[in-house]
């Protein structure tokens, strides 16, 4: 007949098996609240052009920071001594996508759409007066180009960028920047 464990020795074991259960439960209760290390600085960005980033452009400013030209080279653009930097505010203030900023000698605004992960701009309205300075040179061009945008690439991290790849194989650099 097997010998069955006296009580004294279940008396013993207790103290014991509730120390070993408590370690455990401590243990599984940390791993289970651990959070992988995985820095941003480490992480691999994300693809700018994911049509799902374009709707983060809405409630943001920007200014024109580059202009390359589809051969390559880069178009002058304005430095802020040169006058006031060229600009474009995105505004879903009213309940309605408004676009505004200045082009360069002109303030200007209208309406702007995201859709399929594309910036787009309706009839852009604005002020009227002449300048014979290099933002007045670039106006015309940078007001064309927001009307024929083929790609809208948008990076949130820092630093916060925007492109906009034309239809002509130009691309505008926006930086984020303060309201």
């Amino acid at each position: 007949m097997p010998q069955s464990a006296s009580p004294r020795r279940v008396a013993r074991f207790i103290p014991y098996a509730r120390s070993v259960i408590a370690a455990l439960s401590v243990a599984a209760l940390c791993s289970a609240c651990a959070m992988p290390k995985h820095p941003d600085s480490e992480a691999a960005p994300p693809d700018p052009f994911n049509p799902a980033a374009t709707q983060l452009l809405d409630d943001t400013s920007w200014v024109l920071t580059g202009w390359k030209q589809a051969d390559g080279t880069a178009r002058e653009i304005p430095s802020a001594d040169q006058g006031a930097p060229i600009t474009l505010v995105l505004s879903t203030a009213k309940g309605l996508r408004h676009a505004s900023g200045f082009s360069g000698c002109n303030r200007y605004m209208g309406s702007y759409a995201l859709k399929d992960g594309k910036l787009s701009f309706g009839t852009l309205g604005g002020t009227r007066m002449a300048c014979a300075t290099p933002g007045g040179q670039i106006e015309g061009p940078y007001l064309n180009a927001l009307q024929h945008i083929e790609r809208t690439g948008v990076q949130m991290r820092a630093p916060q960028q925007m492109q906009l790849i034309l239809d002509n194989g130009d691309t505008l650099t926006f930086s984020s920047s303060a309201k």
